[in-house]
Formats: C-alpha cells, sequence, structure tokens
C-alpha cells in the first residue's frame, strides 16, 4: 500500500510540474501594415506570467496564413528565447449543452407522436371492426340464397351491421383528421426547432475556428509578467486605392477623395487595430542580378522564316488587349461596398468630413505610408471595406475633347496641375459631377506630364460631325501612279450655355514604304503632329456657336498596287 501510495504521489507530483512549467496567452493585435495590392505586417503583444520555473510559453490567437521566415520575437531582457515553433491549431468542439427551447420543443414533439400512435391504433382496430362486419353481411345474404328469401331477423341484422358499418367510417375519417392536425403540428414544430438549433450551431462555429499557434522554448531568470512582442508578414491581405472625384461644373473646383479598399483574410479578426497604408510592395529578392555569356549565332535563314512565321502569327494587339481586360475586370469585381456593422470606428464623436485629419503621411525613399489613428475593426472575410484617407481640394480646367475619326462624341475632360503631391496610385475613380454620379474613370499617375487629364465621361451637349468632301476630294491616274486627295470637314457645335474650350483631333496617314508618297496638302491651321500624322485643333465656342474645319492630304502610289487602308 505504501509503494502504490508513493506511486501515486509521485505522479501527480510530475503532473503539477508538468503544469507549472508551461505558461499560456492570446496574443492581441493592435498594428497593421498593409501594403499596396497584397501583403500585411502583422504586430502582436501577450503578457503571460511566468516563473524561474517555466520552460514552455504557448501564444494562441495568432494567423493561420503566418509567413514563418519572416516572424520576430521580442522578449524582456532576463527572457533568454531557445526555440520556436509554429503550428495551426484546430480547437476541438465541445458538446454543447441543448437549450430550454430547443428541448422543450422536442418533448412536444414525442408527446405528439405518441398521440398519433394512439389514433393509428384506434384506426387500425376500426378498420378490422368495418372489414369484419361487411364479411358478416356478405355471409348473411349468401346463406339466404337470394334477397327474397331473406328473413326478418336476418334483415333485421344486415340493418344492424349496416350501421355500424356507417359508424366505423366516421370513426375512421375523424381519427384521420385528427392524425393530420398532429402531423401539421409535428412539421411546425421542426421548422421551430430547426431555427433554435441554427442559433447554437452560430455560437458553435465561431468558436471553433481555427488559429495560429507558437511555442516558445524559454529561460527565465526572474518571476515575472513578460510583455512579448511579435511581428510577422502575410500574403493574405491588402489594399487598392479608390478615388471619388467631385466635380463642380459652376467653379470648375474638384474635390479628390482618396479612399483604401482593404481585404483581408488572415484567420483573424483584427479589432481595435491601428493601420498603416503603405504604397510599397514587400520585395524579398535580394539576389544582385549576375551576366550570363552572350553567344552570337549566325543568320539561318530557313530558321529566320519559322521563327518570322511564329510571330506573324501571335497577334501582341490581342495580347496586350486582353491583358487590359483582365485588369479592367479584375478591378471592376473588386467593387467597394461599406458595412457599418462589420467595419465600425471606435471613436463616435469623429465626423466624417474630419477623417483625413487623423491621417499621418510618411515619406520613405521608395515609399509612402499613410498613418491612421484611428483604430478599426475589419473581419477576416476576404470582403472590401473602405477607408477614407485624405481629402483635397484641386483647381482645375476643364475642357471638351473629341476624335471623330474614332467617336462620334465629345468628352470632358479636367486638366489637373500641381498633382505630383498627391501620392496617387493606379486606381478606379468615382465620378461625381455636381452631386450626380456619372460614371468611372482611370486614374494613372505614371506619367511625366506637369498635367494629370481625367475622363469625365461623354458630353451631350457638345456635337461633333466628320464627313468627306466629294467636291474637294479626287483620284487621278499619270503615267503609272495613282494619285488620290482626300478632303475632310469637321463640325462642331456647342449647345451649351456657357463658353467652352475644345480639343479637336484627327490624323493623316503616314508612309514607311518608299513607292507611297503622302502630302498634307492643308492642315486646316491645325498643330501638326508630323511623326504621328495628328492633327490638333483648339477651338473656342460661345453658346450655340458653330465652327468648322477643314484639311486635306493625297496619297500617290504605282497604280498596279492597292492599298487596303486607306479609309
Amino acid at each position: 500500500m505504501k509503494k502504490i501510495f508513493l506511486l501515486g504521489f509521485m505522479v501527480m507530483v510530475h503532473y503539477v510540474q508538468a503544469q507549472n512549467d508551461t505558461a499560456k496567452s492570446d496574443a492581441t493585435m493592435n498594428e497593421a501594415t498593409v501594403y499596396f495590392g497584397y501583403g500585411a505586417e502583422l504586430s502582436h503583444q501577450a503578457k503571460v506570467n511566468i516563473t524561474r520555473n517555466t520552460k514552455f510559453i504557448v501564444i494562441d490567437k495568432l494567423s493561420t496564413q503566418m509567413d514563418v521566415n519572416s516572424l520576430q520575437i521580442n522578449c524582456p531582457e532576463n527572457v533568454s528565447l531557445l526555440s520556436q515553433q509554429f503550428s495551426v491549431y484546430y480547437p476541438i468542439a465541445k458538446p454543447k449543452a441543448e437549450n430550454v427551447l430547443s428541448k422543450k420543443i422536442r418533448d412536444t414533439i414525442k408527446l405528439t407522436n405518441k398521440a398519433i400512435a394512439v389514433w393509428n391504433n384506434k384506426m387500425e382496430i376500426a378498420e378490422l371492426v368495418l372489414e369484419k362486419t361487411e364479411k358478416l353481411i356478405e355471409a348473411t345474404i349468401a346463406a339466404s340464397g337470394n334477397v327474397q328469401s331473406i328473413t326478418g331477423e336476418n334483415l333485421k341484422l344486415i340493418e344492424y351491421y349496416n350501421a355500424k358499418i356507417e359508424k366505423n367510417k366516421l370513426e375512421i375519417f375523424a381519427i384521420q383528421n385528427s392524425i393530420g392536425e398532429l402531423q401539421e403540428k409535428i412539421a411546425e414544430l421542426n421548422k421551430r426547432l430547426t431555427l433554435a438549433l441554427n442559433e447554437n450551431i452560430t455560437v458553435e462555429k465561431e468558436t471553433e475556428k481555427p488559429f495560429g499557434r507558437i511555442i516558445l522554448q524559454i529561460v527565465s531568470r526572474v518571476n515575472q509578467e513578460a510583455a512579448i512582442a511579435l511581428s510577422y508578414y502575410t500574403n493574405n491581405a491588402g489594399w487598392q486605392p479608390v478615388y471619388d472625384i467631385r466635380v463642380n461644373s459652376k467653379t470648375n473646383g474638384i474635390k479628390l477623395v482618396y479612399k483604401a479598399s482593404v481585404t483581408q483574410n488572415t484567420g483573424i479578426n483584427w479589432t481595435n487595430t491601428k493601420l498603416t497604408l503603405s504604397t510599397g510592395t514587400p520585395n524579398f529578392t535580394t539576389a544582385a542580378p549576375l551576366l550570363s555569356p552572350w553567344y552570337l549565332q549566325l543568320y539561318v535563314p530557313e530558321l529566320y522564316k519559322t521563327l518570322q512565321g511564329r510571330a506573324e502569327g501571335y497577334n501582341f494587339n490581342d495580347y496586350r488587349g486582353n491583358m487590359a481586360q483582365s485588369f479592367y475586370n479584375k478591378e471592376l469585381a473588386e467593387k467597394v461596398t461599406e458595412d457599418q456593422d462589420k467595419f465600425k470606428l471606435r471613436y463616435d464623436s469623429v465626423i466624417p468630413s474630419t477623417l483625413d485629419q487623423f491621417t499621418s503621411l510618411k515619406q520613405g525613399l521608395l515609399h509612402t505610408n499613410f498613418e491612421i489613428e484611428l483604430p478599426y475593426d475589419i473581419e477576416s472575410n476576404g470582403l472590401p471595406h473602405s477607408i477614407n484617407i485624405k481629402e483635397e481640394e484641386l483647381q482645375s480646367t476643364l475642357k471638351n475633347y473629341a476624335v471623330p475619326k474614332l467617336d462620334g462624341e465629345a468628352y470632358l475632360l479636367a486638366e489637373l496641375s500641381n498633382w505630383q503631391n498627391l501620392d496617387l496610385i493606379p486606381g478606379n475613380a468615382n465620378i461625381i459631377m455636381d452631386n450626380t454620379y456619372i460614371g468611372k474613370s482611370f486614374i494613372d499617375p505614371n506619367t511625366t506630364m506637369d498635367t494629370l487629364n481625367l475622363s469625365l465621361g461623354k458630353d451631350k451637349r457638345v456635337a461633333v460631325k466628320r464627313s468627306i468632301v466629294k467636291d474637294a476630294s479626287s483620284t487621278r491616274t499619270k503615267d503609272s501612279y495613282t494619285k488620290q486627295t482626300f478632303t475632310y470637314e469637321l463640325v462642331v457645335k456647342n449647345n451649351k450655355v456657357t463658353d467652352i474650350n475644345m480639343l479637336l483631333k484627327d490624323q493623316h496617314p503616314l508612309s514607311n514604304i518608299k513607292e507611297v508618297e503622302i502630302e498634307l496638302v492643308n492642315d486646316g491651321g491645325a498643330a501638326v503632329n508630323t511623326e504621328l500624322g495628328v492633327l490638333t485643333w483648339k477651338i473656342n465656342l460661345k453658346p450655340g456657336e458653330v465652327k468648322k474645319v477643314r484639311f486635306s492630304y493625297s496619297i500617290k502610289y504605282p497604280k498596279d498596287k492597292k492599298i487596303s487602308n486607306l479609309k
């Protein structure tokens, strides 16, 4: 007995020591640096009570999508970190006690089923009596031989049996109605039970969500409450810029609302988190480039023809167009929605128009950081959350623009100057003119021009028309050459009640073939870009005014040749 007691005591001591050498704590996320496109650096704090006997620290509630190689851990000075191990922990679902409502509904369903069983039993007895009564009537008639020879006693017996049959049928009908009512009651109870169980399932799913766990092996020199800081990189978060361009057509003023569409699916909800939005993108490539030998090859005609044929069969314009369309579809699919139930500000006293006052801008060598002082809640659901970064009042010049050769509509453009200090990133822009939504545009700040042009959409109040002047166009053949002359007339009408500045463009063809000569006969007073063959007119029109311009060009080429793309 002493040995058994001693063995039990040693097992208990070992268990207590095993419990005492491990400390646990949940990490609290306090900061997130979200990078442009994708990627984020998450920072956590964990406070844990440890003693000199503590060998392991278990820290839970971390992201399940952690890049382990980027993990940084900072322990107090008197705590030595020996090793670290990351894993994804899947909590075991605990059986949840059934609530009072669902238990009451289940009990009612049981009692109702018992009542149905009783009625079914009564109906079976009534059907059996009915069956036997019908057989007795048949036997009585068969014993009499025919209906005329039925005696008075047999007739009374038959009448008695008929009355009993009628009673049994009425009884069966009443039982069937009672069973039907009870079955409807059970169906209604099952619906209520499903709703009650779904409420329980919602709570259980929240508690069963997996999370990241880090086990630290440490040596502590003193007993203390240790503050441990952790940071790591994850790919499962990012942000895209979204702009609101609010135009006042009377003052030509533009308010640019700079917003961020933030998404995260890191496996943990960001609660009361300070956000920093970075225009940079992490680049983990640190290897310097090296040159490899450059070997020349002799020209081989057959090989060259093969390669040329492959190149001609590949349409690079289609490739660029498909890539552009794919990019546009991706941007359009990422439509920003603001959900105040899931995306809440912690400061109720903040006025929406002053949100940009809580954003500070820090310039780096390669990127810009927008540090937002307001804490945010962002769920790990992959849905976009809209965050206001800042607002800028800009002065612009509104002008109309038209290329009637390509499009019979005129467009309204806004020219922005001094835009370089806005730290813009390529992104979609919602155009809102005079508090009316016009449509979408795209801001591309990757330009070397001093002014940034924003397309505000089609302007139906300006009419443009392009037509060929047949009387001034001709085709003549002389000697071995054919010479064609084309004259076009462009008509612009201002249907607005204000003056407009119009930028009108057209073009004449160019030739890189020796036998084909092109001459711009009449530029119509346009500014000519000889390298591109583009003609530009700057036209001022008063309300209701109409202006016309003409230009002509000629093409000379061998008469035995044809030019396929004259128009």
